[in-house]
Formats: structure tokens, sequence, C-alpha cells
């Protein structure tokens, strides 16, 4: 198989565009590695590239899932390998992009040993939640795994809910499963995306969310109110960064402003996550936001020498 590459990032720093540059003299088909991007119908929240774009080169793992489904680490890692062999079969080269930092440590770290999701337990659990609180639920993890739950917050409802399935599910607590990684799945030679200045990053956030609301953001969750009437924001395509603000400023909850101030406020706090992430991976780094042609430049002549070592 042709050697495997990576382009992972913090939101808005350039992943698309360095991407699509190095498709003009690469034959390369691109892997999104972006848990969001895989939603039929969330086009602008998700900053999913535009038809013209998508013609460029080939794109994979995008609009594969409604609203309404759901999709993990491990389904991910399956689909990628798979995806890797049958581009490289073809000659081309297999360029993952995206921001998903846990899909890319699942690749390449290895997996851990989950179960998938259930969804008769998930409904069980809601109705507990329903009935009794999430306090309710959060002390009955206190029990059971004092270990995970001292990482969640109690008001995590969907991390407190999925520690309580996975050992309602095996028996064993969450944290034992974490321990019990498997062999990584790929090698892949990566780069990183880092801007110098968080400065920039962070008006490049607001920028773009305000392109977004122009571009018709609000329709945008309308529309999926409407085509998808069981949707509701414990589903995790509503839990796609900026979406629960506009269902929330949609039901009256909130203000405009305050819809935009959230916005940006969580898409910051999301870049921030993934830059934590990425200095752990000990990735080289690249500032695209100052030079891209020079970046471009640079990561091609690295791919170009992998290839022919």
């Amino acid at each position: 198989m042709n050697p495997v590459f990576a382009i992972i990032g913090a939101t808005a720093t350039g992943k698309t565009a360095l991407a699509l540059a190095l498709a003009n003299d690469l034959p390369i088909e691109i892997i999104s590695m972006d848990s969001a991007l895989i939603y039929q119908d969330m086009n602008i929240g998700t900053a999913k590239p535009t038809a013209t774009e998508l013609a460029t080169c080939p794109h994979h793992l995008i609009d594969i899932k409604t609203p309404l489904q759901s999709y993990s680490a491990a389904d991910f890692v399956a689909d990628c390998v798979c995806l890797c062999d049958e581009i490289s079969a073809r000659g081309n080269i297999p360029l993952i992009v995206g921001g998903t930092m846990m899909y890319f440590r699942a690749l390449t770290q290895g997996l851990n040993n989950l179960p998938s999701a259930d969804n008769a337990v998930r409904a069980v659990l809601q109705n507990e939640k329903e009935q009794y609180g999430l306090n309710y639920l959060y002390s009955e993890l206190q029990k059971i795994d004092p270990q995970t739950a001292a990482k969640i917050k109690p008001t995590d409802s969907q991390r407190i809910e999925r520690a309580l399935e996975v050992f309602r599910i095996t028996g064993i607590p969450m944290s034992v499963l974490l321990n019990e990684q498997q062999m990584p799945a790929l090698s892949v030679k990566a780069f990183g995306l880092m801007p110098n200045d968080r400065k920039y990053l962070h008006a490049a956030i607001e920028k773009r969310f305000n392109t977004m609301i122009n571009q018709g953001f609000l329709d945008e969750v309308n529309y999926l109110k409407t085509k998808y009437p069981d949707l509701t924001l414990d589903y995790p395509s509503m839990r796609c960064v900026g979406y629960r603000q506009a269902w929330q400023y949609l039901a009256g909850d909130t203000d405009f402003q305050t819809f935009v101030n959230q916005g940006i406020a969580a898409t910051r706090q999301l870049a921030k996550r993934q830059i934590t992430w990425l200095r752990s991976f000990n990735l080289p780094l690249y500032d695209y936001s100052q030079n891209p042609q020079k970046v471009c430049n640079e990561l091609y002549q690295k791919i170009k020498a992998f290839q022919a070592a």
C-alpha cells in the first residue's frame, strides 16, 4: 500500500484549503476525518466543502449518515483502513484531513475495547434521567466507576450516559476497558496545522461563524427540525459546535446576540481542545495562515520524498 498521509489541526486553520492545493499537483483522494461532515443536510454549520471543492478531487466519508444516525471512532477506523487500501490500489495517495482528534488517536494508537452503542440501554438511561434527573445518573457512575466519574463534569450528560451504558452492557467499568488498547490500525505520516498567533485563529473563527449566519445557518437548522421531526439536542449530530446554540435561539431560549456570542465561544473552546490534542501527538507543525504557498510547497516535497523512500 502507498504511504498514508494526514493533515490535522484545529477548526479554521486551513486544512481543507491546503489539502485542495496539494491535490492540484498530486493524485490525492481526501478522506474526511471530521465527525460533523459525516452528516447529510448539515452543510453550512459544519463548513462542509462546497460542490466546487468536492469536485476538485475525490472525497470520502462526507454525507454518509443522517443526523439521526450515529458514527463512532471504531466505525471511522474500519472505513478509513478500507478506503486507504482502495485508494492505494488505484495508484492514488490517501490523504486524511480533519480535526476530530479522537478518530486520529484511534487510528494511529489503537482502539479501546468499548462496546458499540446499544439503543435499548440508552433508552433506559434516558428514562431514568427524565424520571430522577442527571444527578442521579452521575451518583450511580460515582459508585460503579469513580475513576471515570472524577474525569467527567456532573453536567456532562453525554459522557455520563455513555460511561453508564458501557458498564451496563459489559459489567466492566469504562476506566478498565480504556486501559485495554488494541494495536494501531495504520501507520500515518501526519502533519499538523497550528497558527503561531492565537489571535489570528480567534479572528478567523469569528469571521467564519458570522459568514455561516449570513449564508443561512439558522435556516439550515430550521430545515433539519422540519425534515427530521424526531431530532433533539440529545443526538450526537446536534452536539456539533454551533448547532446547539442555534437550536436554543430558534426555540426562544436566547436572543440573537447571545446565540452569536455563544456560538463563537463554543467554537473557540473546540479549537482549544483540538490544539491540546494536537500538541500531544508530537507532529511537525505548520502555520498555514501566514505563508500558505510555502507550507504547501514544503508538504509537497515531503510527500514526494516519502513516496520515493
